[in-house]
């Protein structure tokens, strides 16, 4: 005769805690109603809350802030956001209220405390069988009460490997991170987005918290170095998550004595790229030399501008008559690749041949500037006269920080006015980028030193820029990685990203760290 099936075990009822002399049985007149409609409200609502803490305090802290919006689509939110206690639902305060009214559910739990919040009572409430939960987990990482050993939690092949843990560790949640947004003071959207590039770079950052520039002890009248000295000061040393107001950089820029940052006084939009470019001129004069880098030269300086973003390009030009070379080297800030031309030929193409142009990549553009040479007049000192000329121009020094412009706003000379137009086609961007191809270097190595020279010169995207719309009413956004997560800046607005969602932005500006320091 076949043996009988064990009989499940009846699910075991939850009781309220025992009443201590001083404190309340309940946290709350509402939460007591609550618990004595039955039995099986009671078991359903601690044991929604025991999965509520877990998703807390167990996974990624992403998870909790993340709910969906009104038009259905997952949004993760900085602040905390309210998790139902009587269904699985995540709401923001604008909806916890309409879904109240809706369900007559009144209770919430806090996505990052996991404390309980009566909408009857408006107030967080202390209860003391949900809040004895909350502490045994947040003490023991169980309920029981009982601290889990070491052995119990791994097996024997995790506990010997050190990785399981590094890669299942996670930051404090209620650590500063510089994940805020700048509020917009006005078509200064232009600016924010090259801010946050600035805050998500981690040599400005440590430049910066590490009293690289001390704006106690500056002299400097509306120094516009102070004013990121307090930005940074602002985003790492306070637990804020509200929007930022960039108040001081905007009157350092207003009350300069620099004609160039004059059009950035008005309220029209202006161009992020013309901003980077002040903002870092500005930033060396304030903690280098003083001297203003010169157009062509070889400008050499050791404050943190230079140190993170500046590099030297070498143009080779060599003479078609008697085959002699001249070098010239020169700093450089950024690269400025054209677009204009790679898309007509792209178009030209298609129409010859047919089909569908493939997509153009960074790297066709790069190959482009830095591989190919192009005719030149030139006057060879040897020859002693102007002759054709051969010139090729490659990187000498890669950047620490390596900024790259695409230059999609073209302006033309009309018959009675200079004619602006957007280069508006998409240009597919890598997560990595090697730019050892594009130095003076590549040919020189191979084998070993060749593939260690590949490695040092590799770069990690770090942050975006994209232009929304058209030249004189579009708009700024940004995108910034912050570890391994993405975020998307729009003025005082931060969300998460993915990373299919970055790669496929058309971007303007692009800024990759050096591996060897990412």
């Amino acid at each position: 005769m076949a043996a009988r099936p064990a009989t499940p075990a009846s699910p075991k009822n939850v009781k309220v805690k025992e009443p201590a002399p001083g404190s309340p049985l309940f946290g709350c007149e509402h939460v007591q109603r609550l618990f004595n409609q039955g039995q099986e409200i009671m078991n359903h609502s601690i044991g929604h809350y025991k999965m509520i803490l877990r998703g807390i305090f167990d996974s990624t802290p992403v998870v909790p802030q993340t709910f969906t919006n009104s038009q259905g689509q997952p949004t993760t939110c900085l602040t905390s956001t309210n998790l139902c206690l009587q269904c699985p639902t995540n709401l923001t305060d604008e909806e916890r209220l309409k879904h109240g009214n809706k369900t007559s559910h009144r209770f919430y739990i806090d996505s990052r405390s996991g404390s309980l919040y009566c909408q009857v009572c408006d107030d967080i409430v202390w209860d003391p069988t949900l809040e004895e939960l909350r502490v045994r987990k947040i003490g023991t990482g169980s309920f029981s009460g009982r601290k889990r050993k070491h052995d119990e939690l791994f097996p024997d092949a995790m506990k010997e490997d050190p990785r399981y843990i590094a890669t299942n560790t996670t930051l404090a949640s209620c650590r500063a991170n510089g994940l805020r947004g700048i509020y917009n003071a006005g078509a200064t959207c232009y600016q924010n987005v090259v801010l946050q590039s600035f805050l998500h770079n981690p040599l400005l950052r440590n430049f910066y918290l590490s009293d690289g520039h001390q704006s106690s002890e500056c002299g400097v009248s509306y120094c516009l170095s102070c004013a990121i000295d307090d930005m940074f000061q602002d985003f790492y040393a306070l637990e804020n998550t509200n929007g930022y107001t960039a108040a001081n950089i905007l009157s350092g820029f207003w009350i300069s004595e620099n004609k160039a940052f004059e059009n950035l006084v008005t309220t029209r939009e202006q161009d992020a790229h013309e901003f980077f470019q002040f903002l870092a001129e500005e930033l060396h004069e304030r903690n280098g030399d003083g001297k203003k880098p010169e157009s062509g030269s070889e400008h050499t300086c050791n404050c943190v501008m230079h140190q993170t973003f500046y590099g030297k390009m070498q143009t080779d030009t060599t003479c078609q008559n008697c085959s002699g070379t001249t070098h010239a080297v020169q700093s450089f800030l950024d690269l400025s690749l054209g677009l204009e031309s790679l898309v007509q030929k792209r178009k030209k193409a298609v129409k010859e041949k047919g089909g569908n142009a493939p997509p153009l990549t960074l790297i066709d553009c790069l190959d482009e500037e830095y591989i190919k040479s192009d005719k030149c007049d030139y006057r060879c000192h040897k020859c002693d006269s102007i002759q054709q000329a051969r010139r090729l121009t490659s990187i000498k020094r890669l950047p620490n920080v390596l900024s790259i412009q695409f230059k999609r706003f073209e302006y033309k000379q009309g018959r009675h006015d200079r004619a602006a137009s957007k280069i508006d086609d998409p240009v597919s961007f890598p997560l990595q980028l090697n730019m050892l191809p594009y130095t003076h270097r590549v040919r020189a190595k191979e084998g070993r030193e060749g593939r260690e020279l590949e490695r040092s010169c590799t770069y990690d995207l770090l942050s975006v820029v994209v232009h929304v719309g058209e030249i004189e009413t579009g708009h700024y956004v940004s995108y910034c990685r912050v570890g391994d997560q993405w975020f998307r800046f729009n003025d005082h607005n931060v969300r998460l990203a993915t990373v299919s969602e970055v790669l496929g932005a058309k971007a303007y500006l692009l800024f990759y760290i050096i591996r060897s320091l990412a």
